[in-house]
């Protein structure tokens, strides 16, 4: 199986299937609305605004499985990344990034990209993953991995 075997709900629940983004750069996050890092959405948006036209696809994926933090429904969430961020990259339903449940997707992308000592569970809100033009996985990155230190990796694959 492949990334583009797979699909989403957006955050106004139409089908998408990850194989529209073939050819483009991926950055797909999971994405909180009460999280100490929520403020990324900012850098995210910027990431988007900068790089889109030459071919990145910015993702997220809003999931409420630390700490409670995005509680809300997808039109309470929308409607917060619109007004607070801006955001105009792609939103999609919430997921479950981790367990039995977890989104095929996060399933996919944890088993391509173990994290620290092969540890396959998503740690915490804003966890990043770099998909390159080809549909594999570039790097993950830490939830602290601000947007802005990502740019260079994204500019590489976007030339690559």
């Amino acid at each position: 199986m492949s990334l583009y075997d797979l699909e989403a709900q957006s955050i106004d629940h139409q089908t998408v299937p990850l194989s529209r983004y073939k050819g483009q750069v991926m950055l797909i996050v999971n994405t909180a609305s009460a999280c100490g890092f929520t403020p990324q959405f900012t850098g995210l948006e910027k990431l988007h605004q900068q790089y889109a036209d030459q071919g990145l696809a910015v993702l997220g994926f809003p999931c409420n499985q630390f700490a409670s933090q995005d509680p809300g429904d997808d039109a309470q969430i929308a409607n917060f990344c619109q007004k607070n961020y801006g955001v105009s990259f792609q939103m999609m339903s919430k997921v479950k990034v981790n367990g039995d449940e977890a989104h095929p997707l996060y399933q996919w992308l944890t088993a391509e990209a173990p994290g620290i000592l092969g540890s396959k569970a998503i740690k915490w809100n804003f966890t990043k993953f770099l998909v390159g033009r080809d549909g594999r996985v570039i790097k993950r990155y830490a939830p602290q991995d601000a947007p802005e230190k990502i740019a260079k990796d994204i500019e590489a694959a976007l030339a690559g």
